[in-house]
């Protein structure tokens, strides 16, 4: 997933899907607690990375699946858009991100992300550097 789209929530907590991303996202996608850099977001999954994401927590051991990590699961919300291609979003998730109307969508490869447009921008500020993209392009390997 790539691109970064701005949205706004409707009156009833509902984004749509981007149309870039409705045929990578699938009927079924799954929307949980997030963090990139230190800022909170929310971390979209395909039903596919789930699955993937599942089986990596249930490896854990007992001890490794409490605290924090259980959080993820915790909070997560499955989602399935209507025939307009909107989803909800619990408030919970939303008081987490810090989300109140004005979105940003973006695709990080296999997952997309929801921010607040106002924390995104400080992010991307922030992040928007030569030398931290010089660091990022040198960690993929190019």
């Amino acid at each position: 997933m790539i691109g970064k789209y701005s949205a706004k929530l409707d009156e009833k907590n509902r984004l749509f899907v981007p149309s870039k991303l409705r045929g990578e996202l699938g009927d079924v996608f799954y929307v949980t607690l997030g963090v990139n850099c230190g800022h909170r977001c929310l971390t979209v999954y395909t039903a596919a990375e789930w699955q993937k994401l599942s089986e990596n927590f249930n490896a854990l051991s007992i001890s490794q699946r409490a605290g924090a990590t259980s959080l993820i699961f915790m909070n997560a919300a499955e989602c399935s858009p209507d025939k307009q291609f909107r989803f909800a979003l619990n408030q919970f998730l939303l008081d987490y991100a810090g989300i109140d109307r004005e979105v940003m969508i973006v695709g990080r490869a296999g997952q997309a992300e929801i921010w607040d447009a106002g924390e995104f921008e400080r992010f991307e500020a922030e992040n928007l550097t030569p030398e931290k993209l010089l660091a990022s392009l040198e960690a993929i390997g190019l």
